[in-house]
């Protein structure tokens, strides 16, 4: 009776073992071998009924059980990578970031030092050493010199100097004299005084990182401050002369559209410089070419009295627009 009651309980419990299995494993084959395993071993338990044969059966059973884990685990790690696992990176130090040391990079703790070819240089602004001898306070005219500077630099002043620098640096004569004549009846200077006045003027423009050469890039001279051969520089004689409300409404605002299509302020000039320019030409009667050449350079020095007259009349930051307007025009040739 016992041993029938262990063959029950034994067949019971393979029978719970085996459904296991088949959850775990889906393996047919492992399940048929079980199956022949209990098989064979069955009658040696119904025969013995002892639970020494149930204890064998499942030491078996569990040895086999193992041995199909093992197989599995095997088989796992022999299986072809699919398209996704091999287009994953491999896990290497080849490609890690690039780590760039800090010393790789320029360091200028002080900018005094000299910066690498790649790096913009800009030329170093100092205490310019005046003459001593101009009788004009530069300082109220800084913002002119300073955007004179920054259009006639070293690098730039010989490539732009006949579009930008150059008429930059007359329009500065032109406002400088402007502001000399404020405290004085002259429209102009005297020869040595204009020496030094623009000796004066190249050194500042230099010391704020301006070409040193720009007389000579722009064929100007300290002549250019005396008035030339106009004969007329006074103020007053100037102000009887010319129709000054008239020029001063033509070149109060210039219109940079309009001026070098449809001038108003350039024949408002022209006519100044044509009326105070008279005298010398009535004094001259001599038509020939030398005649002519010397009423020519005559009109153009009395241009630039005229020029000045409008500097001593407008604020040096109108004045510079107008001017670089009118020069505008002229190097468009319009």
């Amino acid at each position: 009776m016992l041993a029938r009651v262990l063959v029950c309980f034994c067949e019971l419990f393979s029978d719970i073992l085996l459904r296991n299995i088949g959850l775990y494993f889906v393996d047919l084959n492992v399940a048929k071998g079980l199956v022949k395993l209990w098989t064979v071993y069955r009658p040696l338990l119904v025969i013995r009924g002892s639970l020494c044969g149930q204890f064998f059966l499942f030491t078996i059973w569990l040895s086999s059980f193992q041995d199909v884990a093992g197989l599995l685990t095997v088989n796992e790690y022999n299986h072809v990578a699919s398209t996704s696992e091999l287009a994953n990176p491999p896990n290497t130090d080849l490609f890690e970031p690039i780590e760039i040391s800090p010393a790789v990079f320029p360091h200028l703790p002080s900018p005094v030092e000299s910066f690498p070819p790649m790096y913009p240089s800009f030329p170093a602004t100092y205490e310019p050493v005046l003459t001593g001898k101009c009788p004009v306070n530069f300082s109220a005219i800084s913002t002119i010199l300073d955007k004179t500077a920054s259009d006639c630099s070293q690098p730039l002043a010989s490539l732009v100097g006949n579009v930008i620098c150059c008429p930059q640096f007359s329009t500065l004569l032109h406002i400088f004299e402007g502001y000399y004549s404020t405290n004085s009846n002259k429209l102009v200077l005297q020869d040595g005084m204009a020496n030094d006045c623009f000796s004066d003027i190249v050194s500042i423009l230099a010391s704020r990182g301006a070409n040193s050469t720009i007389p000579t890039i722009c064929s100007m001279k300290s002549s250019n401050l005396t008035g030339g051969s106009c004969p007329i520089t006074d103020v007053s004689a100037f102000e009887k002369t010319v129709n000054t409300s008239k020029l001063l409404e033509a070149c109060s605002i210039v219109d940079p559209l309009k001026e070098c299509c449809r001038p108003v302020c350039r024949p408002a000039i022209m006519d100044a410089a044509v009326q105070i320019s008279v005298t010398q030409s009535v004094m001259s009667d001599n038509k020939n070419i030398i005649g002519e050449a010397v009423h020519v350079d005559v009109l153009n020095d009395c241009k630039g009295v005229v020029f000045s007259w409008l500097s001593r009349k407008l604020s040096s930051d109108v004045a510079n627009a107008a001017f670089r307007i009118l020069s505008a025009c002229k190097v468009n040739k319009v």
